[in-house]
Order: structure tokens, then C-alpha cells, then sequence
């Protein structure tokens, strides 16, 4: 394992005084897994190529050289293109952070050349947006709640920072902190001479607080501040969609535009972590608690509305029109992972949730080819119509995408510090908050560092052994391995010790504390028994249904394997049994659920009617057949031929 970039962290929380965990850098977790590797190496390998050649064929980069004066066509595409490409160098400098051992070349000069249309299309007074550019120049700032500007930039400061922490250059950072510098005297108090408005689009926010962690900059952090107190004032359009009615102290429910809500909320947090702010931490508790109790998917999406992109009213979930947006759920993963880094508590909630969220809702936004890209994420589709897509007039989520599967290392493991007595003594804890095969070298807080090596079949499989294996200045500390909140009756060793039942318990982390040795092994053993889950009754759509989960995967009943008639008239009877198997050949070797279950066609006298009287109805049962049913996980879905799909199976 090659001397990974100690830099290289998705969020730099180390001089963060109000949070809790640091996370490790990407490069310092080498994952060997069967599920996410592969995904991590087919978006080095195919997706971010194909990125490249897409922003190339539809105009974005050279959107950048009109912009330097080195091209006389006209712009092309959205006013808000540039966003993709920034987020595209963000994607591809994580990528090479992550896996530089199977780097290619021609991915880096990729990356050299969009960063370098980048930096020459810069104004002399900082300002960068190719949409407003040579004629529109007059047009800047003048209509923030729709054209992006704002939203841009964080994008763009987003992915300078990214490359300086995964490649070590700076050539990116300069442009983004001459922007910033722009933007710092251009927005604020109107007692300033300046402008007290902010962006329909939320964004800047996240982007702010990470540059003021990178330079040390505290107006960076004050200017973040600014934007996220102007919100609830009218200043960006004055409505839920732009998360511009309500102050966000005040604000209890995720309402309108779901990406917007969970960007802007991702950036709350990030607040949160630099200042004490009580009000913006009740705020976003009650937000969380909200979206997760009455407003996302099983899946962990959100959004359930077409019109708007945005959440619906409380249970309102449909599932064959759920919008359930890819970028929205990565949104969700940012935004519960500040929030996991704000607070060392022993409660496995928020890791929960990241870890549903990933599986069930981001991943099955691309294809296992790394080709093709879902944009909504409905949990039922009635006729096969809904198909990934090689690209999008309006390209959010492929770079999106890509940009979390090469940071994905950086979610798994973070490290806090406790103080003890009135000595101050410190003492070093590692979390362990996700699972997957790999070698990980963490970075303790007071310089030492712990490798760990990790065998596991996660999440096909519950057995999870974690050796010590290299041992550097450290030896004390704490490891905290999480124990899922539907993981009943798991069991831990130490060695060949048994722990104790009391620190296996679901929803909570293992706590070991002792002087280790390199050759220590701690065995997590989690059953995986299939589950049947059903809706909170108000969930009109899923009444009298049921969908499964085994681990922290959903499933679904696809027609390619069910060919049998169609998958709405599926029973599945409450007392059947569901087993499961590894399917070597099955798309990426994955675990199916297997039952009988019954298919019901509608009794006799439906032909042509819609509606009819209750009193002429008869439920005909002779009419079932009993089938063979089988699920695979949601998130491969729609790799193979056209053809309904449901997550909610008919109960019986």
C-alpha cells in the first residue's frame, strides 16, 4: 500500500472545534471488496472517460474557451453547464486520491486540460461563469434565485479543493480563492455597500466552509455564515422550492426543492461544526427527523414529487411516480454525514442511514457498466418504460454520481479524541462505520497510526474479522465497530474470547478499549435473516403490501427473473418462506431471495370496466397460481431487458 496523501479528506474537520470525528483520507482505505470496488474501478476506468467525452461533445468545455476569448461559437447548453464540469474535476481528482495504483494516464491529462480551460477563462476580477461571459457580462448577479451563479462557484471551489487534497496542486485553488475573494466584496450587509442576497440554488454554503478549513480564511467561514442567514428573507425568490421562506433556525420540516434542502442543510452542518450555534443544531435535528420519520423512501430517497423535484406533504410516497432523485439522495449522504461528524455518539442512527441511503438509493443511479445514469429512482415501475440513460439535457446526477464513488473510502472510518480527568489526559478512539474487504491505515489524532485489515463478504455476507496489523506510535485506544439497528442477535469475539452480549447490541457500536497488538482480531458476526418490512399506515400506496430487505439492502421483483405474468398481481403470503443464495453469474455475483408466492389475475367481469359495484364482485381464489418468485437487490434493477418492477409486494 503506497504513502496515501494524509490531505485527502472529503470534509477537514481537524481544527473544527464543535465536531467530534476527523475523518481518514480517502487514499488511506483500499477497498478489495466484490461490490464496491468494482464500482470504484469502473468509474476510474469507463465512467469518468466517458464523462470527459460527453462534456466535450455537448459543448461544456468549449463553453470555457468562448469564455477566454479562444472560441467564437456560441455558448451551448444550460446556464448552470458549468456545475457539471466542476464537478467532474472533483470526481476525477478523488478518483486518482483513491486509486492511484490503477490510475491511467490519459484520465490525468483529461483532468490538466479541463483545469487549465478552467483557469484561463477567469476574469481579472475573479468572477468565473461562462454562461455570463462577453455579451452577458452586463447580466452579472442580477438574477440569482434562478440562473445558479452562486451554486457555480461552490462547485467549482469544491473541486479546487479536492484537487489540491488528492494531487497537491494549487493551480485550481488559486482561481477558486480569487472567486471567493470576489464573492466575500460583492455579498453581505447592505451597511457594507454590498449586496444581502444569496442563491435560489444552495451550494456555496458547503463550499465556503471547506475553503476556510483549507486557507484558514475566517471570512470564508463569515461569508458562508451570511448566506445562511439571508435564507427566509425573499432575497432568492422567496419560496420552498429555493428553501427561501423561512429562517433556517426556525425551520423544522424538509420542504420544496429536495436537492436544494439537503445541500443547504449539508452546509448548516458544516456551520455547525465551526461555531456554536444551538438554534442551526435544533434546526437541522428536527429537519433530519422529519425527513427519515415521515418524508424518504425505504430505499432512503427523497423527493416524492415530480413537479418541483421537491418532498411531498407527510406519507405522501408514491412509488410508481416517486421523482426519488439520484443527486438528491447523495445530497442525503452529505448531508448525514456532517451530521454523523458533528456528534461521538454510540448510536448507530446516522450511519444507518448513510449506509441504506448508498446501497439503495445512489448506487442504483448508475449502471454496472458505468455507463448509463437513472435521474429519477421510482420504486415501481409499471411497464419497463423507465431506462437509464447515457446523459441528460440537464446533467446533475452522472458527474454527481461519479464524485461519491470515488470518494466512498472516505466514509467508512473516522477517529475523535476524549479527555479524561483534569490532567486533560486524551485517548485516541477509531470508528469503524461502514464494512467492506480492504486494508485501512488510519491517522490517530495525536499522530500515531493504526492498520487494520478487513475480511469480509459485507453486505452479502454478516461475518466481519478486523485484524490488527501494523501498530505506529499507538497502541491505547478505543475501536467502535457499529452494530446496525436490524442486526439482533449479533455476537462479537476478541481473539478466541467471546464478548459479552451487552456490547453487541443493534443500533449501538462495539466498544473495545485495551493495549493492542498487531495480530489482535476482532470478529463481528451479524445474521441476515430476510425481513419483511411494512409502511407506517398512512402510506396510502403501500397499504396491505410488503417489501424485503436482508442486511442493508432493499429488494425488488423484476420481470427479467419473474417471468411469470405481471409482478403487481405477485402474493406474497406472510407465513412463506424466503431464502437466499449467492448468484455467482447474476449480475455482479450477487445474493437473490427466493419463495413461493402466489399470482392472482383479476376475478371474472374486470374486461373493460373500470369501476363496478361492490355487491357484483366476487374474489375468485380458484383464480391464483402458485409461482416461484424471486428478488434481487434494488440497486442492480434495470441492467438487463425492459420490464416491470416493484419493491411492495401484495400481502396475503
Amino acid at each position: 500500500m503506497s504513502t496515501p496523501k494524509q490531505t485527502a479528506v472529503i470534509t477537514k474537520t481537524t481544527a473544527s472545534t464543535w465536531a467530534a470525528h476527523r475523518p481518514v483520507p480517502v487514499g488511506n482505505i483500499r477497498l478489495r471488496d466484490a461490490m464496491l470496488a468494482p464500482r470504484m474501478r469502473t468509474n476510474l476506468r469507463e465512467t469518468l472517460p466517458g464523462q470527459f467525452r460527453f462534456l466535450d461533445e455537448t459543448g461544456r468545455l468549449r463553453n470555457f474557451l468562448r469564455a477566454a476569448g479562444k472560441d467564437k461559437t456560441d455558448f451551448e447548453g444550460r446556464y448552470y453547464n458549468d456545475s457539471d464540469v466542476y464537478k467532474w474535476v472533483e470526481a476525477a481528482s478523488w478518483a486518482l486520491a483513491s486509486q492511484p495504483e490503477d490510475a491511467a494516464t490519459d484520465l490525468r491529462e483529461m483532468l490538466d486540460t479541463v483545469v487549465q480551460f478552467i483557469v484561463d477563462a477567469q476574469r481579472e476580477d475573479g468572477y468565473l461563469n461562462t454562461w455570463f461571459a462577453n455579451e452577458r457580462a452586463g447580466e452579472r448577479w442580477t438574477n440569482l434565485a434562478d440562473k445558479h451563479e452562486l451554486y457555480c462557484a461552490g462547485h467549482l471551489i469544491q473541486a479546487a479543493i479536492a484537487h489540491v487534497r488528492a494531487l497537491g496542486s494549487v493551480k485550481l485553488l488559486d482561481v477558486a480563492i480569487r472567486l471567493a475573494d470576489h464573492i466575500v466584496e460583492t455579498f453581505g450587509p447592505a451597511s457594507e455597500g454590498k449586496r444581502e442576497e444569496t442563491d435560489g440554488h444552495p451550494e456555496i454554503e458547503m463550499a465556503l466552509v471547506e475553503l476556510y478549513r483549507e486557507t484558514g480564511d475566517l471570512r470564508y467561514l463569515n461569508q458562508a455564515r451570511f448566506f445562511i442567514d439571508i435564507r427566509g428573507r425573499g432575497t432568492a425568490g422567496g419560496d420552498d422550492y429555493r428553501q427561501d421562506t423561512t429562517p433556517i433556525r426556525q425551520q423544522r420540516e424538509m420542504v420544496g426543492h429536495a436537492v436544494r434542502a439537503v445541500y443547504l442543510n449539508a452546509g448548516v452542518a458544516d456551520l455547525v461544526a465551526e461555531v456554536n450555534d444551538p438554534e442551526l443544531r435544533t434546526a437541522l435535528e428536527a429537519m433530519l427527523d422529519s425527513m427519515l420519520s415521515k418524508r424518504s423512501y425505504i430505499t432512503g430517497g427523497i423527493g416524492s414529487r415530480y413537479e418541483g423535484e421537491a418532498f411531498g406533504l407527510d406519507y405522501e410516497l408514491p412509488n410508481n411516480r416517486a421523482y426519488a432523485e439520484t443527486c438528491a439522495a447523495i445530497g442525503v449522504v452529505m448531508w448525514v454525514w456532517r451530521m454523523l461528524l458533528l456528534d461521538a455518539a454510540d448510536d448507530s442512527r446516522l450511519p444507518d442511514v448513510l449506509e441504506r441511503t448508498l446501497y439503495n438509493a445512489v448506487l442504483p443511479g448508475i449502471s454496472l457498466d458505468g455507463n448509463l445514469y437513472f435521474y429519477q429512482n421510482p420504486l415501481r415501475d409499471e411497464d419497463g418504460s423507465h431506462r437509464r440513460q447515457p446523459w441528460f439535457g440537464c446533467a446533475c446526477c452522472p458527474p454527481n454520481i461519479a464524485r461519491l464513488i470515488a470518494q466512498l473510502p472516505g466514509y467508512f472510518a473516522t477517529t475523535s479524541t476524549r479527555r479524561f480527568g483534569e490532567s486533560d489526559s486524551r485517548h485516541d478512539i477509531v470508528w469503524l462505520h461502514l464494512y467492506a474487504e480492504g486494508d485501512y491505515q488510519i491517522p490517530l489524532p495525536d499522530g500515531g497510526i493504526v492498520s487494520l485489515t478487513m475480511t469480509t463478504r459485507y453486505p452479502w455476507d454478516g461475518e466481519i474479522a478486523v485484524e490488527i496489523t501494523g501498530l505506529k506510535d499507538a497502541g491505547d485506544f478505543t475501536l467502535q465497530m457499529r452494530v446496525p439497528d436490524w442486526a439482533s442477535g449479533t455476537s462479537g469475539m476478541l481473539n478466541d474470547d467471546r464478548l459479552p452480549e451487552a456490547e453487541t447490541t443493534p443500533g449501538q457500536y462495539l466498544t473495545i478499549r485495551r493495549l493492542w497488538q498487531v495480530g489482535d482480531v476482532v470478529r463481528l458476526s451479524i445474521p441476515m435473516p430476510v425481513r419483511r418490512i411494512v409502511s407506517h399506515p398512512r402510506v396510502a400506496n403501500n397499504t396491505g403490501r410488503v417489501a424485503l430487505m436482508r442486511g442493508p439492502l432493499v429488494y425488488c421483483v423484476e420481470d427479467a427473473d419473474n417471468p411469470i405474468g405481471d409482478v403487481r398481481d405477485i402474493v406474497l403470503t406472510d407465513d412463506t418462506r424466503i431464502t437466499a443464495a449467492q448468484r455467482p453469474e447474476l449480475l455482479g455475483d450477487v445474493v437473490v431471495l427466493s419463495a413461493h408466492a402466489e399470482l392472482e389475475s383479476p376475478a371474472p367481469g374486470w374486461d373493460g370496466a373500470l369501476y363496478r359495484n361492490l355487491s357484483s364482485v366476487e374474489r375468485d381464489r380458484q383464480g391464483r397460481s402458485e409461482v416461484q418468485l424471486t428478488a434481487i437487490p434494488y440497486m442492480v434493477w434495470a441492467n438487463r431487458g425492459a420490464g416491470p418492477m416493484t419493491v411492495w409486494l401484495r400481502r396475503s
